[in-house]
């Protein structure tokens, strides 16, 4: 309990947070502050307090999981953002850091555990992407878009802001009639259905989710286009023949980085000579890291958030060039926090399709990501890349005016 008291008196200076610890004592931290939360926790058990001093981001997620860390005032996402706030990234603080022997030994295993050979990719995708199309029914947009969002203003809903991300990064593209493009990482088919419906491509979608296949295909049948948007099952690594485009989002974070390389390389062979990539990835601000156990074992077994070093370092060489890069700071944060209070509004729902902890799990997942880009070093890059540097207008006005066109 002391270590705990040590930890949180350290950690909150501003906003307040009152801890009702399983012994019946209580202890407060921090001091009320304009724009920083409020909150109360209660410990049920002793055990609870020493898991989260051992191991802070696994032992908190696991504690609130199972009902042995309590918020009895405000919510979990209060909570996140009230530790975050305190010490956000570009203070560099990172007083939760490890210490350096424990760094050492996660890094070592971390990229261990992302090497994404095919068998072990299509494993750790279903884990996340095969779960109850009810569950993704209840708090994404009517369209699927499991990724970051683009607010062309914070007060847009989801749904617009999704459309809007359509248009982003079909402007990008700069795709003229009849070309072909290819969808890596394709989800449930808003991203091909939506290029084709705005610019007439002809569109391959390929993913490894078997439940993600069935939508994306049964859409393209009920619009009427499957003979020019086409589903299919298979790691990028396996698909053949050229393409005029590809886009790539919220796919690369399931690469590994022992693979960037090869994905790089393989992108390239797959574009014709003129041909131009659009890549939308979370990545990191800062120098390369770690994935946290938590999200590792609950949420994205084999992710990883690359550095944009990491990311550059894997194209060089090549004979592929970077022609623009776009850095997305809160945009995430923005859509997060819309996933998060779907989610909580349809609690009952997802309990009944899972259980209690699952909903705990979900929840903090949601809260966690969103304060890690209003808070942490996560950002979302959209990189765009071309074989020739001719392929692109000399300025950026076509995006501008390609999306002014596409949002209508």
């Amino acid at each position: 309990m002391a270590l705990i008291d040590m930890f949180l008196a350290a950690r909150v200076q501003r906003g307040q947070l009152t801890v009702h610890h399983a012994d019946g004592t209580t202890k407060t931290f921090g001091t009320p502050t304009p724009g920083f939360p409020q909150v109360t926790i209660r410990f049920t058990d002793k055990g609870a307090a020493a898991a989260i001093v051992r191991d802070p981001a696994l032992g908190a997620g696991e504690a609130y999981m199972h009902g042995r860390l309590v918020v009895e005032h405000g919510d979990v996402r209060e909570l996140i953002n009230l530790l975050s706030s305190n010490d956000p990234w570009e203070t560099g603080a990172n007083r939760l850091a490890a210490v350096p022997m424990r760094r050492a030994v996660e890094a070592v295993t971390h990229r261990i555990g992302r090497i994404n050979m095919a068998k072990r990719s299509k494993r750790n995708v279903a884990h996340h992407y095969d779960l109850s199309d009810r569950l993704y029914d209840l708090f994404l947009d009517a369209d699927r878009q499991y990724s970051c969002a683009y607010f062309t203003d914070p007060a847009n809903g989801l749904e617009q802001a999704q459309d809007d991300k359509k248009a982003h990064i079909a402007a990008k593209l700069a795709l003229k009639p009849g070309m072909t493009v290819l969808d890596i990482g394709c989800g449930w088919g808003g991203m091909a259905l939506y290029l084709h419906a705005k610019t007439g491509a002809q569109v391959l979608g390929v993913t490894l989710s078997e439940e993600q296949l069935k939508v994306a295909r049964r859409r393209s049948e009920e619009a009427g286009v499957a003979d020019k948007v086409r589903f299919e099952l298979i790691d990028y690594r396996h698909v053949t023949g050229t393409f005029d485009r590809i886009v790539s989002v919220g796919m690369f974070e399931h690469v590994g980085p022992a693979h960037y390389r090869t994905f790089f390389r393989k992108c390239r062979d797959l574009l014709t000579d003129d041909g131009v990539m659009l890549l939308h990835t979370i990545g990191r601000a800062g120098k390369p890291g770690v994935t946290d156990k938590w999200t590792t074992k609950y949420i994205f077994p084999g992710g990883y958030n690359p550095a944009l070093s990491e990311i550059a370092a894997s194209y060089e060489g090549l004979r592929m060039m970077m022609t623009d890069v776009e850095v997305l700071r809160l945009h995430y944060a923005y859509t997060l926090d819309a996933w998060y209070e779907r989610t909580v509004a349809a609690r009952e729902a997802i309990v009944s399709l899972y259980d209690e902890p699952f909903y705990r799990m979900w929840q903090f997942y949601l809260a966690a990501a969103a304060s890690a880009f209003r808070f942490g070093g996560l950002v979302n890059y959209q990189l765009q890349f071309s074989r020739n540097r001719h392929a692109l207008p000399m300025t950026r006005d076509y995006m501008v005016e390609g999306e002014r066109a596409l949002r209508g």
